[in-house]
This record gives structure tokens, C-alpha cells and sequence, in this order.
């Protein structure tokens, strides 16, 4: 549309270009009829005065044998002035003394000022006679005047009509914007019912389709969020009962060795529910925005995995568990460090946590034809088939698992694997027997970037 400085209002703009370009549009075509009804009357007036000469010359007789005894008379009002000559130069006939017309003619149409006039003069010559037909072009005009504007009266009574009509139509047309603006206005803040799509012109509807899907997801956000400070408030309560009981138990002890194991609970307890509270905070993190709102870049897949697997390696020589990388083809993917970080991370941990004493976990990277494909698979008791889709659930553990967590590793995993359209699917290891964790993600390519 074109921008009109100062008029921010879609109504407003729609009636100031409408209603402008009816006014130029009944301008122009008044200002055409007028001239071409000026036009039409002088043609008309032409032809009257040509038909009126003929007519004369039909019925002047042959000869005339006396010249004008008199004057004639001036008769004031008459439209049209006659004048007859004989073609040797003699006056037979003046309808008009006010109109001294030329004895010099010019055969056809003329224009002649008298007298402070102007006339419009036609002479049309017989055998015996010519004859002079004159109108005043001042009554010519006024009355040519009057037609033009007969023929421009409809456009002035048509123009300010369809003004009203066309104010009326955006009024109407723009009705189901100002209801969608009325639903809005009056709702409550916790209220992400979609909106009404009914009678919305097609050029709103796709805001209207989008605002929609915004409310779907700011309303599945808000379920999201709901939902999980009602699980950890649940989770949270339980190693904060258990550090009371530690607490109390380092107070009730009676010497220094049973306060040695107190103080030990106490802070394994401690190291337990800090752990749950880190995870509880980037699940929170990942849920909330797209990896903080970090600038997406390309990223080697085998170095975040190289640097996690050295993090990962004290942890795993305590317990005397091989842990290595297969495969590492060097591969790019696209996404922010530190979420994939996350990604590798939890699945490392997990692996290292439920593996055996003694046990193999194997990392890979590598490429095939969908995508990029990252791996860890462990020599531990593995996940039965039928929890595997709960175990992506917040707080949900498999029923026996020997060692202690919060459940939230492979839910973060989950989390932040949507965040890319990555795929994560869990499988029994064909080389380890335990638990095949793989994740697939788009590889990065220039033309994939672009």
C-alpha cells in the first residue's frame, strides 16, 4: 500500500486513497464531459445554422426587382440575425440591426466581432443570392454552458453517493478486523483460546492462523512449565526430606566415627540433589528458549565429543570402564555449542552411570546417507523395550535400576535433540548388549546454510 506519513490506521488509509482517487477520478471525468458537452452543443448550434441558411435559400424567389426600403427592425433577444445580399451586393433582407454583418463574406463558418460581440457567422451563397446566418457566441455559450452542465449534474449527484457507498463498504469489510481486535482486548492473560477465524477477509487470515499457532505454543509452553515445577517440587521434596534425616542423624551422633559417616551422607546427599537441581535448571533452560538464544553456528560433531569423552574419562577409570571413540568421521553440523555439549554429555553420563564395573562404553560419529549419526553404546543391563518411550519422561526411572539419579538426563537429551529436529532413538547395542543411544542430526552444508 502506499505509505501516507502520519496515517497509521488501515481504515484511514483505505478511505483517504478511495475517496482521493473517486474525487480525481469524478474531477476528470466532469471536467470531459463538460468540454465534450461544450463541444457536442457547438456542433449542434453549427448544424441549426447551416440547416436554417439551406432552408432560406429554397425559398427566396429568383430575382428581386426592389432593394431593403428600410432598416429593418432590431429586436432585442433574438437568438439568430439573417441577412440576404443578391450577388451583385444588393441588401434584400436584415433581420437584426444590432448584428451589422460583414458585405464581404467568407463562404462557410466564420467568427466576426461587432460592435464590442462576437458572432459566429455562416454564409452559404445560391445563383441569385447570399445568405448570412449569425449568432452571438455569448448566447451560444451560456446556453452550451447550460447543456454541459446537464450532462455533469449525474457525476455531481453520482460522486458524493459512491463516497458514502465506498465509506460504508470499509466500514463493513473491516468489521471482522475490529471483532478479532475486540476478542483480543477482552481476554484474560491466561486465556490462549484460538481465535475466531469466521469472516476474516483473506489477508487476514494468515496473521490470524499464525496468531493461533503462536497461542498453541505459548499455551503448550505454559502447560510445559506448569508441569514441570509441579514434577520437581515432587522430585525436590524427596533428597530434602532424606538431607533433614542426614542432618539430623550427624546431630544424634555419638562419636567421631559415626559422625564421620554421617558427614559422608550428608554430603553425598548434598552432591545428589545439587546434581538434580543442575538438571532440573538446563532442562528448564532448553524448554524456555532455543539454546539461550545463542547465534547458531557450524560445529565439528567428533571435537564436542572428543572434548566431552575427556571429561567423562576420570570418571569412568574410578570404575574401571573402557571408554572410547570408534568412530569419528569429521562431519559439521549445524546448532549452538553448549546445547550440544548437553546433548553428548547426558548421554555419556548415563552410559557411564548404568555400565558395570569393569564394563565398555563405545562413542561414534559417523556419516551415512540421512544425516549425521552420533552413537554410544554400553555393556550395561540396558533398557526393556517397554520403557523405553517413558524413559524420555521427566523423573521417570526404570523400575530396579541399581544406581541412584533424578531421571533427567535422557528427558534433557529429548528436549534439546526437538530443538534440531534431531532424532533420538534408543536400541539394544549389537557389539556391547547393553544400550544403544543414537542420535541423527542434519549434516551442515553450504547449501543447506544458504
Amino acid at each position: 500500500m502506499i505509505p501516507l506519513p502520519g496515517i497509521h490506521s488501515l481504515r484511514a488509509r483505505l478511505l483517504w486513497l478511495l475517496i482521493a482517487a473517486i474525487t480525481l477520478a469524478a474531477l476528470l471525468q466532469g471536467g470531459l464531459a463538460y468540454r465534450s458537452a461544450l463541444s457536442e452543443a457547438d456542433q449542434i448550434f453549427d448544424y441549426h445554422m447551416q440547416q436554417m441558411a439551406m432552408s432560406l435559400r429554397s425559398g427566396l424567389p429568383v430575382t428581386v426587382t426592389s432593394p431593403l426600403d428600410g432598416p429593418g427592425e432590431a429586436r432585442p433577444g433574438e437568438e439568430f440575425a439573417v441577412q440576404v445580399w443578391t450577388t451583385g451586393g444588393l441588401l434584400v433582407f436584415r433581420s437584426n440591426l444590432r448584428v451589422p454583418l460583414p458585405t464581404r463574406v467568407v463562404l462557410g463558418f466564420a467568427t466576426m466581432r461587432a460592435e464590442g460581440a462576437s458572432y459566429r457567422v455562416f454564409s452559404l451563397a445560391s445563383r441569385t443570392h447570399v445568405i448570412q446566418i449569425a449568432q452571438d457566441l455569448t448566447v451560444r455559450r451560456r446556453m452550451a454552458g447550460n447543456l454541459a452542465l446537464r450532462a455533469v449534474l449525474p457525476i455531481a449527484i453520482i460522486g458524493p453517493a459512491l463516497l458514502l457507498i465506498v465509506w460504508w463498504a470499509v466500514g463493513a469489510s473491516l468489521a471482522p478486523v475490529a471483532r478479532l481486535r475486540r476478542q483480543v482486548a477482552l481476554r484474560q492473560p491466561d486465556e490462549l483460546t484460538e481465535l475466531d477465524e469466521a469472516g476474516v477477509p483473506e489477508e487476514i487470515q494468515p496473521l490470524v492462523r499464525e496468531t493461533n499457532l503462536l497461542f498453541g505454543r505459548v499455551r503448550r509452553a505454559f502447560d510445559a512449565q506448569k508441569s514441570f515445577v509441579a514434577d520437581a517440587a515432587h522430585e525436590l521434596r524427596s533428597p530434602l526430606a532424606a538431607l533433614k534425616l542426614q542432618a539430623q542423624g550427624l546431630q544424634r551422633a555419638p562419636d567421631d566415627e559415626a559422625r564421620t559417616l554421617a558427614i559422608t551422607r550428608l554430603l553425598g546427599g548434598i552432591d545428589r540433589a545439587t546434581r538434580l537441581v543442575d538438571q532440573l535448571l538446563i532442562l528448564a533452560r532448553q524448554q524456555a528458549s532455543d539454546a539461550h538464544g545463542a547465534k547458531a553456528e557450524a560445529l565439528s560433531l567428533a571435537d564436542i565429543a572428543r572434548l566431552e569423552l575427556a571429561e567423562a574419562v576420570p570418571a569412568a577409570q574410578a570404575r574401571g570402564i573402557d571408554l572410547g571413540l570408534v568412530q569419528a568421521d569429521e562431519v559439521a553440523v549445524w546448532g549452538h555449542r553448549e546445547a550440544l555439549r548437553i546433548l553428548v554429555r547426558n548421554l555419556l553420563d548415563n552410559a557411564v552411570k548404568y555400565t558395570p564395573d569393569g564394563g565398555s562404553v563405545d562413542v561414534a560419529v559417523r556419516r551415512d546417507g540421512q544425516g549425521v549419526v552420533f552413537s554410544v553404546d554400553d555393556s550395561g543391563p540396558g533398557i526393556p523395550e517397554a520403557d523405553r518411550a517413558r524413559v524420555l519422561d521427566r523423573f521417570y526411572r526404570v523400575p530396579g535400576t541399581p544406581s541412584t539419579g533424578s531421571g533427567l538426563g535422557l528427558a534433557i537429551v529429548k528436549a534439546v535433540a526437538e530443538l534440531y529436529g534431531a532424532a533420538l532413538s534408543l536400541a539394544t547395542s549389537p557389539t556391547r548388549g547393553g544400550l544403544r543411544a543414537s542420535l541423527r542430526l542434519p549434516e551442515h552444508t553450504q547449501a543447506a546454510q544458504s
